[in-house]
């Protein structure tokens, strides 16, 4: 299976339809009149569809095992035809397309085999996915000609004596998203920190390092004064994520908010801190 560990959870919903085609009026006549010898074909097959869903990731190899917290199936009929109507839901880090189509197949082969031994010219038609929600498609942003400034807070690293992995995870994961930057690279004093807010010109301004709790961690403290507008829910998700992959980011201080218009974040030093953070709140963070 795919790794999506690296997703955060939504609610994530899809439905899916499916028809099933009859021959004849009368096979029509006694499903609704509940007179097909095998039983109440909507019932046994609605029971069954409920089954499909659950069972998905059991039958299809690639599926991953996810919470089903509601399915919903319907019927409609139309003429010789009888509609198919499954709507799952879930709140998890995948879309649930699948669960839904896969419940739609198995009412309609319910059905089938209900309504063969009164009527053999019985087929199933379409089976398709109809909508989905939740994932990427449904919380689109617009990052086009957006820049960042990416500011490495190390005096390691500033003074020639270390490599900035951080900064190039950072700029690395803002280019995939359209998102074009510079790198600048400053030791640990609240003088440079305070500086390199005040004169980038970019939308975003994003520090890693100095978030920790050292004597020279002091980037929260310089920039956290400066922010017109503190985004606190941004910094909860980050140290969320965060919290559920790696017990120590408890101890992050990351933080968020608005400065001049620009979006500023202050994310960990160590590259796998500053990859999640990122992980953790874009692209959705860009709505603002």
């Amino acid at each position: 299976m795919v790794d999506i560990t690296h997703k955060i959870t939504t609610l994530r919903e899809a439905a899916a339809i499916a028809v099933v085609r009859t021959s004849s009026e009368e096979t029509i006549k006694r499903l609704r009149e509940n007179t097909v010898p095998k039983g109440n074909v909507f019932e046994m097959a609605k029971a069954a569809g409920l089954l499909g869903v659950k069972k998905t990731p059991e039958l299809l190899p690639d599926c991953h095992p996810l919470p089903i917290e509601y399915t919903g199936i319907d019927y409609e009929i139309n003429g010789l035809e009888i509609q198919i109507s499954v709507t799952v839901k879930t709140i998890y880090k995948t879309g649930v397309e699948v669960e839904a189509m896969h419940g739609a197949s198995i009412v309609a082969l319910t059905i089938y085999d209900m309504l063969k031994p009164i009527d053999k010219q019985v087929e199933i038609g379409t089976i398709k996915l109809q909508q989905k929600k939740g994932g990427k498609s449904s919380f689109k942003v617009n990052s086009e000609g957006l820049t960042a400034t990416v500011v490495v807070c190390s005096d390691t690293i500033s003074a020639g004596k270390g490599e900035d992995k951080a900064g190039k995870t950072i700029a690395t994961k803002l280019e995939d998203l359209g998102i074009t930057s510079e790198i600048l690279i400053i030791p640990d004093e609240a003088q440079q920190i305070e500086s390199a807010l005040q004169h980038a010109k970019s939308d975003l301004v994003i520090f890693t390092g100095g978030t920790g709790v050292g004597p020279r961690d002091v980037t929260p403290e310089t920039i956290g004064p400066l922010l017109d507008i503190r985004l606190k829910g941004v910094e909860e998700q980050m140290r969320n994520y965060g919290q559920q992959r790696m017990p120590y980011a408890m101890l992050s201080r990351s933080i968020a908010g608005i400065k001049d218009g620009k979006l500023v974040l202050a994310l960990p030093g160590s590259t796998k801190g500053a990859k999640e953070c990122i992980d953790a709140i874009f692209p959705h963070v860009l709505h603002v």
